[in-house]
């Protein structure tokens, strides 16, 4: 990945651990309370940048923001699937460990939401609390239909490796940062992680769209490998990299309401979100409903994935046993709320993260 001079109070070092060589970008005192930023998909530690910048003005807490493995400047290293988010879970810990962070504040962004709930399945009297930024689905990603994360097909087809744009798999891999064609990844990251009315400026759309292009492609990393189905779309997951990883298949995290102690949480989502909603803009029951895709079975048997409700009735259930959180939807705001509305976003994270001081 370019390295591009970091902002003020922001600083960035590769920690050797027991599983992964992770960079990191890091901010705030030594001795701070530790802050934990993941990102999500086809993006890395460079999206959290401008929110570790300003936490280090609190002189409070300590931020660490990682690159998880196949992204940024971490080791490259395969993604098994069948475990879901498991490998970033223990990636995670692993660096927690070295570092002997002990307890954190997790904040997710995307898949990163669902990471750091995986982290908190694994590990709950370790987070101290949880913030979610616009999170993809408990269920994953793809190929689920009703707030339970029932699959639309046996084979979960419609979610996992095979689901993923070629053209801009093939322009990733190619480090194209040309805006000539819809499929270019500066053209995907401008038109589906921001909202319409929203462009960064000149020099943070070329540190961010350097980020996207950090992703490490092929069957083990992004978007990994697939089988075919003689379900609708003709896709299913396989069982290596990023896209099978969070295929439902693999990637189920109902049990999260069940944690002890359950952390308090904070949900943040951008009601403009063109990539997770009820209605989300790349997935295929969207897409068919769309006529964009030929073949469509239909809302009965593949309507567009509920995400947004998804997470809600798990986090309701979460607060039915016991644990707590909150919604906060902000206007005018795509898929990320701490680039499009950092004011918003840091009023509302510092803010929680305040009122659990002692």
């Amino acid at each position: 990945m370019a390295r591009e001079v970091l902002l003020e109070g922001v600083s960035s070092r590769t920690v050797e651990t027991g599983r992964l060589r992770t960079h990191l970008l890091e901010s705030g005192p030594g001795d701070g309370i530790p802050v934990l930023f993941v990102h999500g998909n086809a993006s890395s530690s460079r999206f959290f940048e401008e929110t570790l910048a300003a936490l280090a003005s609190l002189d409070l807490y300590r931020g660490l923001a990682p690159d998880l493995r196949g992204f940024g400047d971490s080791e490259t290293k395969p993604l098994d699937a069948t475990r879901g988010l498991g490998d970033f879970s223990d990636d995670l810990h692993a660096m927690v460990y070295a570092l002997e962070l002990g307890e954190v504040h997790l904040v997710g962004w995307s898949a990163g939401g669902t990471a750091v709930m995986r982290y908190a399945v694994d590990h709950p009297g370790a987070v101290a609390s949880l913030t979610l930024v616009a999170p993809m689905s408990p269920y994953g990603f793809g190929g689920t239909k009703d707030g339970a994360g029932t699959p639309c097909w046996p084979d979960y087809a419609g979610s996992g490796g095979g689901t993923a744009n070629l053209e801009f798999v093939r322009r990733l891999g190619a480090n194209d940062r040309t805006g000539d064609d819809p499929n270019s990844p500066r053209n995907v990251m401008n038109n589906f992680y921001f909202a319409p009315f929203f462009r960064a400026s000149p020099e943070r759309e070329e540190i961010f769209l350097s980020s996207v292009l950090s992703t490490q492609t092929g069957e083990g990393n992004y978007p990994g490998n697939m089988t075919a189905s003689q379900n609708w779309p003709g896709v299913a997951p396989g069982t290596r990299g990023m896209n099978n990883a969070i295929s439902p298949k693999y990637c189920d995290l109902s049990g999260f309401a069940r944690i002890e102690p359950g952390p308090p949480v904070l949900w943040i989502r951008g009601a403009d979100d063109a990539v997770v909603s009820d209605a989300s803009l790349l997935d295929f029951g969207t897409l068919g409903r769309m006529d964009l895709v030929p073949g469509w079975p239909g809302e009965g048997t593949f309507p567009p994935q509920p995400m947004v409700s998804q997470t809600r009735a798990v986090l309701d259930t979460y607060a039915a046993a016991g644990g707590s959180y909150r919604e906060e939807v902000l206007r005018g705001c795509g898929h990320t709320p701490h680039i499009e509305k950092p004011e918003e976003f840091r009023r509302l994270l510092f803010g929680f993260l305040d009122s659990m001081r002692p």
